[in-house]
């Protein structure tokens, strides 16, 4: 006998959600079919997800929607790659360039890495855009060229092309402009429906906490990571969160071009020391959870003997010439976009002190100002600029010392970006004790 599944109109799963109720797997699919087709109008959408950050969502409920919008469009499966799949994620923050290290590196120790980024916006820099300030490098990839190229090179680093998940792309857009990004339901859907969707047999989580993140406190981020491990754990992918600090911008450099640099410096084993913690968490994470080590002192000396060989920066120089950019970036940082100028903050107290700390907020708006990120998704960026600390928290600095390097195009543009930086730098004329990078690691077992 045929079951006729009665199709609701819009409002009437809008009440439900307003009145405090828990929506239906048939409900939210419906939902999130009507989002992709037209039949729920914009206004309509909106509601419902006012309604979701009022009321929240059910662990079950969030796990539907997270699989209705993975299903939204085209998902990949790659059957035909025999090494373990496992990707990484990061919640975002200023100086955030560990993709670029841990990709290569990854697939130098044995692992394949498909990863779909994103761009930035506001004070928070994107993969893609520090990628394409490599010459010629795509972030494009036909589907034939992303399977050919994970095949061969074991790591690929795309855009979220039109038909994969385009639920969330219009979800997003909407919860951008109506005050509805802030919901750990909402955020865990937009995150894992993007991930899941790239054919990964396992998932690795950066979850940020500080000045420069989303969740600002250690507390907000612990809920978000709880949440996206046991949902993603939940739809059959293994998954592991690390909390980690973003008080302070994440290594030396912030904006593009020099994050670049910064990162094949990593790879040829001249990394910051922060950096490379968070990066070298990660990836053993991900040898573990792909099987590949039984635990973190073999992983490390996997990753250690990667870098020291020379397999990793080879794995980076693949990447670039894979996807159409110029590999001899690596041997010439003067192929990267370069500003015209520099300016040097120097210390301009009279007595020797200690830096306390670098705001992340602060740090990553000024680099916004100089041009090297967006106030709105459409804005150009300039992918020279941005800035460099020769100094960090923790450091003592005599007076006329150079703080940070400022590289800048535009002169007008220089003052209100100097302006954020001197506000983001704090003292003390006692030694300070630097907390830890990495807080905790969060997993299903």
């Amino acid at each position: 006998m045929l079951l006729l599944v009665r199709m609701e109109i819009p409002q009437e799963i809008i009440a439900i959600k307003r009145d405090g109720g828990c929506l239906s797997r048939a409900q939210i699919e419906q939902f999130v079919a009507g989002v992709v087709s037209g039949d729920f109008k914009d206004y309509q959408a909106s509601a419902l997800l006012m309604a979701i950050v009022l009321k929240g969502m059910t662990p079950e409920e969030t796990a539907w929607l997270t699989d209705a919008m993975m299903r939204s469009g085209r998902i990949v499966e790659l059957p035909e790659i025999t090494r373990p799949k496992v990707d990484k994620h990061s919640t975002g923050g200023v100086g955030d360039k560990v993709s670029l290290i841990l990709a290569p590196l990854a697939a130098s120790v044995g692992l394949c890495v498909p990863m779909m980024s994103g761009r930035g916006l506001g004070h928070t820099g994107g993969t893609l855009d520090k990628l394409e300030a490599i010459p010629g490098f795509q972030v494009d990839l036909s589907d034939a060229a992303y399977r050919a190229q994970l095949a061969s090179i074991h790591q690929a680093m795309i855009g979220q092309s039109a038909d994969m998940v385009p639920a969330d792309r219009k979800l997003y857009a909407l919860r951008d402009v109506t005050a509805t990004v802030e919901s750990i339901p909402l955020i865990c859907a937009s995150i894992l429906s993007k991930k899941l969707a790239e054919g990964i047999d396992a998932l690795v989580l950066d979850v940020k906490c500080g000045r420069g993140a989303f969740m600002k406190t250690e507390t907000e981020a612990r809920a978000l990571a709880e949440s996206l491990v046991r949902i993603s754990a939940g739809v059959g992918k293994p998954t592991t969160a690390v909390l980690t600090r973003m008080d302070q911008p994440l290594g030396n450099a912030v904006g593009n071009a020099l994050e670049v640099i910064e990162s094949i410096d990593s790879l040829k084993g001249e990394g910051p020391e922060d950096l490379m913690a968070v990066t070298f968490e990660l990836v053993a994470e991900m040898l573990c959870l792909g099987g590949l080590c039984e635990g973190r002192a073999e992983a490390q000396q996997r990753m250690e003997a990667a870098i020291e060989s020379g397999a990793a920066l080879a794995a980076f120089r693949d990447l670039v010439a894979a996807q159409g950019g110029d590999p001899l970036v690596v041997d010439d940082y003067g192929l990267l976009p370069k500003s015209e100028q520099v300016f040097d903050l120097c210390y301009e107290g009279a007595e020797a002190t200690y830096i306390t700390r670098i705001d992340a907020l602060l740090v990553g708006e000024s680099a916004r100002l100089l041009g090297a990120g967006r106030s709105h998704a459409d804005a150009v960026i300039d992918l020279a600029v941005g800035l460099v600390f020769v100094k960090q928290a923790g450091d003592r600095v005599e007076p006329g010392d150079v703080l940070c390097q400022v590289h800048y195009n535009a002169e007008d543009l220089l003052s209100p970006a100097l302006e954020r930086l001197r506000k983001a730098i704090f003292y003390s004329s006692k030694a300070v004790v630097i907390a830890d990078i990495i807080i905790d690691r969060i997993s299903e077992s």
